[in-house]
């Protein structure tokens, strides 16, 4: 007898609903899989090897047991589905090497990109530290805490952050690794003129200084400031032109040319957000302006799966913090409720957009 939900469906509805269910209830393959490839090395052995590696060649570089060469083949051809392996077929079509057929695997950009900066490597850290808040994403929906991450740990994200030294240290490290990727397109030659004929800037929030480092490098005679908690900046030098200085973005920003706010309000409800930016324009002048980097939702220029970023990004958000990405028209009234007479999104980059705000 047919399901009662199942008798409005036509067959093909009912076939892609199975389809679809597999794939909602199955979803977390993805992050097991790319788990146990860091486990195993193969990103590694690959990258050792220094060319694409046959699939004997690549078995018999990890420490696995013999016995589990018939069932490798399933793994890397999984890895080569969610495009973290790539698999080239061999030219000659008599050459074939096991199970999984005729090729040489090699690493696709993404785990290039991540064995280039190691912190994605440690992801027991996330199983530990950061997966237990999303777990109680539904006791967060019946209860009246701030984030689901106080619902896990009995505290908010960034006082826990600050007393956990080893997910602190793993925090830290990928947001400086997020900021040289996103720095090195941004101050490139097609796109330096966002910092072009600054004397000095303001980066909020700056961490450890990776965006500042990078931005005097590229303008040596512009001034940069880092601020950031007593924490975070208390044991950093600086440079002739570039100094950490220690407080806090809700009392009083350094007053400078622009202010940078990478990847900063997303962090914040309205309210906060507003402070921070009424903060900002205290510390510019009439000729300076604010730089926000950081995602414009809805954007219909994305692709599917920058849009699909986005919104595991913006749950993100919601779990650890209680806060979101915003679009166009929320950014909009946040400018304009902080006193600030104009703004413009100058360019999107990726995810994430470039906008200058003007008092």
């Amino acid at each position: 007898m047919a399901d009662h939900n199942d008798q409005n469906l036509t067959p093909s509805e009912l076939l892609l609903a199975e389809t679809q269910s597999w794939n909602q209830l199955y979803f977390f393959i993805e992050h097991v899989t790319l788990k146990c490839a860091f486990q195993l090395g193969i990103p590694n052995a690959i990258t050792k090897h220094g060319k694409p590696m046959t699939l004997s060649k690549l078995m018999s570089s990890l420490s696995i047991s013999p016995s589990k060469y018939p069932y490798f083949h399933r793994l890397t051809r999984i890895l080569v589905r969610y495009g973290l392996l790539i698999l080239q077929k061999h030219e000659d079509n008599n050459v074939d090497d096991g199970d999984d057929g005729k090729g040489y695997y090699s690493l696709a950009p993404t785990d290039r990109y991540i064995m280039k900066d190691g912190p994605w490597n440690s992801m027991e850290d996330q199983d530990s530290f950061f997966f237990k808040a999303w777990n109680c994403l539904g006791d967060w929906f019946r209860n009246e805490d701030p984030s689901a991450f106080y619902t896990a740990y009995g505290d908010l994200f960034w006082s826990k952050l600050s007393r956990d030294t080893s997910s602190g240290n793993w925090f830290h490290a990928n947001m400086a690794r997020d900021s040289r990727s996103f720095m090195n397109v941004l101050i490139g030659n097609e796109f330096k003129d966002v910092f072009k004929g600054l004397t000095s800037l303001v980066d909020v929030g700056g961490g450890t200084g990776t965006v500042a480092m990078a931005i005097t490098k590229k303008f040596p005679d512009m001034k940069c400031i880092v601020l950031d908690l007593p924490p975070v900046v208390s044991n950093l030098q600086g440079s002739e032109n570039l100094e950490f200085v220690a407080g806090d973005m809700f009392q009083k920003i350094p007053a400078a040319n622009a202010v940078l706010l990478k990847s900063i309000l997303h962090d914040w409800n309205d309210e906060e957000c507003v402070k921070i930016l009424k903060n900002c324009k205290d510390a510019i002048t009439r000729s300076g302006k604010v730089i926000i980097i950081d995602m414009v939702m809805e954007n219909p220029e994305l692709d599917d799966e920058s849009f699909q970023a986005q919104l595991f990004i913006d749950m993100l958000m919601m779990v650890f913090l209680g806060s979101r990405e915003r679009n166009k028209k929320e950014w909009e009234k946040l400018f304009f409720d902080a006193g600030f007479t104009s703004y413009k999104i100058i360019l999107t980059l990726g995810l994430r957009s470039v906008i200058e705000l003007y008092p």
